[in-house]
């Protein structure tokens, strides 16, 4: 058995609202059991104000994180990688792990509509961790 900690990248188009989410989530829930990415292969230059709200209301602080550009490196070095609404931007390599998560798009939406989908990512988010990197 593995001594290091699986490796999760999420990836949307912009990296700024649904990823981010995502991993603000799987940080929180997993600490240190799970190295925790996040990237876009579009990425805005900040995070959805509306997504930070909503995760400050779950106790999560995603204010400070910053939309990053997907590499093919980021990709290789995840065990895990997880999709949401990128198309085929996201390269493909053998022995990962990929899923594709159809989510709404939060930007331009509304906080009622925005906390519906973190709460969709939250229920993905926790069924992931119980299957890479289950509590002892």
């Amino acid at each position: 058995m593995s001594t290091t900690p699986p490796v999760v990248l999420f990836v949307c188009v912009h990296n700024a609202g649904r990823s981010q989410i995502a991993a603000g989530y799987l940080h929180a829930l997993a600490g240190d059991r799970v190295e925790v990415r996040s990237a876009g292969s579009q990425p805005k230059d900040q995070i959805n104000p509306v997504a930070v709200q909503v995760m400050a209301e779950e106790g999560i602080d995603i204010a400070n994180n910053a939309p990053k550009v997907l590499t093919v490196q980021s990709v290789q070095e995840s065990d895990v990688v997880i999709t949401m609404g990128c198309g085929d931007a996201c390269p493909i390599y053998p022995g990962k792990r990929y899923e594709d998560w159809q989510l709404d798009d939060p930007a331009g939406q509304d906080i009622e509509t925005v906390r519906r989908i973190r709460d969709e990512i939250r229920g993905r988010v926790e069924n992931l961790l119980s299957e890479i990197a289950p509590a002892a």
